[in-house]
């Protein structure tokens, strides 16, 4: 088998050169096993060798067969494939070729990824002819993203058709093309830059969760097989030769063999008992893990499926599915697993059950939504639907599961009577100084946006000039964010110069672009007073779920957010801008409370956050969320030193809405105040619920 010096070694890779794998390689090698399964996401910090896997899988898959000429890689032995290339006729040359790693990069276009109107062909002969793109040139191989969850919404649903259908169909700019895409899709991401959408995310088969080894000696072994592979690569891949001959061969023995593989009754329901005891959503998890446990069996050389199969793949295809909302944390838990699981092997041949057949399941079986399987994917889960409880909950209620970084600490209702202060309104106890309350159930906030038209990355929460959206003009290349050819307004721009001969002939200086009007993302900088004013028990429970509410808002409409919070003497910048909502909602939930109120420090520190951010992306709009009761008390001249902060902030020019904690029957005002000093909407906490701006809206009108 011809080896790919640039590639690291598959075999090479700590943890992929031990018998069993670890999950990494046997997620990775199940795949290439059964592509039916349906790809892989790897999720893990920077520095754990997610990408070097992926390339270097590609060279252990065997050939694949295509026509000569053939951009499209149909597959000669299937006549039911068609390729925008054919037909072919009797006697084209067949020839075998390497199975293709087709990237996706981030920021590619619609144009790239789909394919588009061959240019050089339509000025220089005047034909209409398609360009494939990265989708066409996937077909049978491996399309690999690399940061996935960074990938544009319009790309992740061009994703999503291709994934769910197999095939891409393309109406543009004068011509219609459909061919085949069917792809292992295999992404990679750091949670800390952000989740993703619940939609890609169910589309993944398998997921693997990836760290650094702690044990030294592993650590050792890394690093010297990595300074081996720089110093001298063809040396290196050369001495995992063997290895990899022995890999690739194990692979094409387990795709023979997965076809023979036997499931019988009795697993397939250990398989749906496993599922239902975890509570995933859809039939996709089991359609899933049956497919596994197959791949499994094959890879292991067996050709019945058993519990110790099962129990793989369910550890492999079941924790991304079991979360409910984004700042839920993948996981399983193996004790459960193992109990659901019992201790017996299933039969490997059970009798006919009632109403069904006991045949052999067929790895190939068309996934869901292709022809002949029904489609499990409803409309895509809102969490943030979820019923308006944030108020009422009493204060013993749970909080929403967290991410693997939560530290809580003892929640304030644990703290005992005599360490209470009473609120100076008189309307709750007031925990101790440096105590915790979380938030309760987050509900549908209401929609903020900045005013005016930005021109920041797509996303969905305020109006901007970008590359997606309804169409309402155009204009020449590099005058804006760019965008797909118009060619109407090109050929209009073209004729309306004087022409001799009677033909219209085009120049650079005529071509024009689309201009659309879409959504933009924002940065969403929360500045949360955490002061003594804020602490009491019922009140800061109200705040932090109203900031949870909005959080889970923001990662909805792909925003990046920060947390600034400010107690005592100073400032903090707890949380620096991030697109990983989840970390946020985490900083939120060990937030502690008590204290001065240094309003004049938290409004300062939250103007440098916004003037750095302003440098490192002028094109990203701010949008500053002060959560405050409007009080001042971070000692002599504060009030003063607070309303100098504020017009200083105003004077940045930054869209700011203030949310009023401030409650009880006893009210300042301050926060309205405020508000007006920044030129801010003002909010009561109260309404930051859009069932609760609905129902005010109501009683008004009544």
């Amino acid at each position: 088998m011809p080896l790919r010096p640039s590639h690291y070694p598959f075999s090479a890779i700590v943890g992929c050169d031990t018998e069993p794998m670890d999950d990494l390689g046997l997620a990775l090698v199940l795949a290439s096993v059964s592509p039916e399964i349906g790809g892989v996401l790897v999720r893990g910090e920077k520095g754990t060798a997610k990408s070097t896997a992926v390339r270097a899988l590609a060279s252990l898959l065997p050939p694949v067969e295509v026509h000569r000429g053939d951009r499209f890689s149909v597959d000669p032995a299937d006549p039911a494939q068609e390729s925008p290339d054919g037909p072919f006729p009797p006697g084209t040359a067949v020839e075998s070729r390497p199975v293709r790693l087709v990237e996706l990069p981030v920021g590619a276009t619609e144009d790239r990824v789909l394919g588009s109107l061959h240019l050089e062909q339509a000025l220089t002969h005047g034909q209409v002819a398609y360009e494939p793109g990265l989708l066409a040139r996937s077909h049978r191989g491996l399309l690999y993203v690399d940061e996935v969850n960074l990938l544009h919404d319009h790309l992740v649903d061009l994703l999503l058709d291709a994934a769910a259908t197999g095939r891409v169909t393309v109406e543009r700019d004068g011509f219609s093309v459909e061919h085949a895409a069917r792809f292992l899709l295999i992404g990679t991401m750091n949670p800390e830059e952000g989740e993703l959408r619940p939609q890609l995310l169910d589309r993944f088969g398998l997921t693997v969760e990836v760290s650094a080894p702690s044990d030294p000696a592993a650590r050792v072994e890394v690093v010297r097989r990595r300074m081996a592979y720089d110093s001298d690569a063809a040396a290196f891949t050369q001495r995992y030769g063997p290895a990899e001959k022995a890999l690739a061969e194990r692979i094409a023995a387990a795709r023979d063999t997965v076809r023979r593989v036997r499931l019988s009754h009795a697993a397939l329901l250990k398989i749906a008992q496993v599922c239902a005891a975890f509570e995933v959503d859809g039939l996709r998890a089991d359609i899933v893990t049956a497919r596994t446990a197959l791949a499994h069996a094959a890879w292991e050389g067996r050709t019945s499926v058993t519990r110790a199969d099962i129990r793989r793949a369910a550890l492999l295809a079941l924790p991304h599915r079991r979360r409910r909302n984004p700042f839920d944390a993948p996981g399983i838990d193996e004790e459960l697993l193992d109990r659901v699981l019992g201790d017996e092997e299933p039969p490997p041949d059970d009798p006919e059950p009632p109403g069904g057949s006991d045949d052999p399941v067929d790895s190939g079986d068309p996934a869901p939504g292709e022809d002949g399987a029904p489609d499990t994917d409803g409309p895509e889960e809102d969490p943030s639907q979820a019923p308006n409880t944030g108020h009422d909950e009493p204060e013993t209620s749970p909080a929403p599961p967290r991410g693997p970084e939560d530290s809580r600490e003892p929640e304030a209702a644990q703290e005992p009577e005599e360490s209470r202060e009473v609120e100076a309104d008189g309307t709750a106890p007031r925990p101790a100084a440096g105590t915790t309350v979380r938030a309760s159930t987050p509900y549908r906030p209401r929609a903020f946006t900045v005013r005016g038209t930005g021109a920041g990355a797509d996303g969905r929460r305020s109006r901007a000039i970008g590359t997606r959206g309804r169409r309402i003009g155009a204009e020449p290349p590099g005058r804006g964010p760019g965008g797909s050819l118009h060619l109407g307004e090109t050929v209009k721009a073209a004729a309306s110069r004087p022409h001799t001969g009677g033909r219209v002939g085009l120049l650079p200086r005529d071509l024009r672009v689309a201009v659309r009007e879409g959504q933009e993302s924002n940065l969403v900088l929360f500045c949360v007073d955490a002061s003594g004013s804020m602490a009491a028990r019922k009140r800061m429970g109200e705040v932090k779920t109203a900031i949870l509410s909005l959080l889970l808002d923001a990662y909805r409409r792909r925003d990046k957010v920060g947390l600034v919070t400010f107690r005592g003497t100073r400032a903090e910048l707890v949380l620096p801008p991030t697109r990983s909502v989840d970390t946020a909602a985490a900083r939120l939930d060990a937030l502690p409370a008590g204290g001065r109120t240094p309003l004049a420090e938290g409004l300062l520190e939250a103007a440098r956050v916004l003037r750095r951010e302003r440098l490192r992306d002028p094109r990203q709009r701010p949008l500053l969320v002060l959560v405050t009761d409007g009080r001042a008390t971070g000692g002599r001249g504060s009030v003063g030193r607070s309303l100098e902060a504020a017009d200083h902030v105003a004077g940045l020019g930054v869209a700011t809405v203030v949310v009023d904690g401030e409650s009880g029957p006893l009210r300042l005002g301050l926060a309205a105040d405020l508000a007006r000093r920044l030129g801010a909407e003002h909010i009561p906490v109260s309404e930051v619920s859009a069932d609760a701006l609905g129902d005010a809206v109501r009683e008004r009108a009544a």
